[in-house]
């Protein structure tokens, strides 16, 4: 059992009813959900808003159609059926102008406690690195994945030619480049860094190609791979990476060194609890999986709730905005429920 303190702190620079930490469009839909319930929300976001739909690859495409990455009853219109991601951006920003949302950007949450009166007092942290303090009756928690990349810990993969995020391809024009990984984003990596003329090799442990790629982009890649566009080394491990090269074991037996000017290791990413856990939520060990009530999205921490990925624990192929977008009607519906 997780054992928290209760604080009694008096340095309160802002009283919030409800605090949304994340703004993400889980965590805009939850805070418009709120809204409509008559509540008046403050989002506050380390970045900016959907900060991790910014870091996506800028021709990145969606796996969801438009219609299903709307939220607060605004129509999503994209040119082709599945947006992309600059279309995703102009979206979520006219969201917010039109809903008006309270939104504190560039402003990371340093702590959160929760006090005997029951309400919750903030430390965050500004850009400028000025501390400020918040109290809230309520905290929805509704941050991702995209700031913890899964580590591979294995020698030189902290050199500073190695990538656990894929932007843009045009500096790897001409350049020799290794991609570790074998779902979406090595594959959408690998097809971006062909097309700007990088001679790209992808490594994956597995034994074929993955069933989570893209259909329609499936094709594409299998084709490139057997005309000599791109090669593929399958039952693949990277045991060391150098800075022009990589060391890989094939089959568990053959052991290789490649060239590599560049490496992008697109190995998926995990959640960090350790914000969630600082505040008493109970985390499965194996799942990773917080505790909480399916239909109101509350904790076993009264008046902490979460939306998003983040209730998906360390399965982050089961949330996305799709699903996750629904999470916040059920904590608006819960909390009016509550407080009427």
């Amino acid at each position: 059992m997780i054992l928290y303190r209760l604080i009694e702190v008096t340095f309160v620079n802002q009283e919030e009813e409800i605090i949304v930490i994340g703004g993400g469009p889980c965590g805009l839909s939850a805070a418009i959900e709120l809204q409509n319930k008559g509540f008046s929300p403050l989002i506050i976001e380390q970045g900016n808003i959907v900060h991790s739909l910014f870091h996506y690859p800028t021709h990145q495409q969606f796996f969801s159609t438009s219609d299903k990455l709307a939220i607060g009853g605004i129509p999503f219109f994209s040119t082709e059926r599945k947006p992309k991601r600059n279309e995703a951006l102009v979206y979520y920003r006219e969201v917010v102008h039109q809903k008006q949302l309270r939104i504190r950007s560039y402003e990371k949450v340093t702590q959160a406690y929760k006090q005997q009166d029951g309400s919750f007092q903030l430390q965050t942290k500004e850009k400028t690195g000025n501390i400020r303090h918040y109290r809230a009756k309520a905290l929805v928690i509704a941050i991702g994945y995209y700031n913890s990349p899964n580590r591979m810990n294995v020698p030189g993969e902290e050199y500073p030619h190695v990538y656990h995020y894929f932007h843009e391809a045009h500096p790897f024009f001409d350049q020799k480049v290794a991609v570790i990984g074998g779902k979406n984003s090595a594959v959408d990596a690998a097809l971006e860094l062909e097309k700007a003329g990088a001679e790209v090799t992808v490594y994956y442990r597995g034994n074929d190609y993955s069933e989570s790629i893209k259909p329609w982009i499936l094709p594409e890649f299998t084709s490139l791979i057997k005309n000599g566009k791109i090669s593929m080394y399958f039952n693949t491990e990277v045991t060391e990476i150098h800075q022009d090269a990589i060391d890989i074991v094939v089959n568990g037996e053959d052991r290789e060194k490649h060239k590599a000017d560049f490496v992008f290791a697109m190995t998926g990413y995990h959640p960090d609890h350790s914000f969630i856990r600082s505040i008493g939520v109970s985390v499965d060990e194996t799942t990773g999986r917080p505790m909480f009530d399916p239909e109101t999205m509350e904790t076993n921490i009264h008046g902490v709730y979460i939306a998003g990925v983040i209730a998906a624990g360390n399965n982050a192929n089961e949330i996305f905005i799709e699903n996750g977008r629904h999470h916040g009607s059920y904590i608006a519906e819960n909390l009016a429920e509550k407080w009427s």
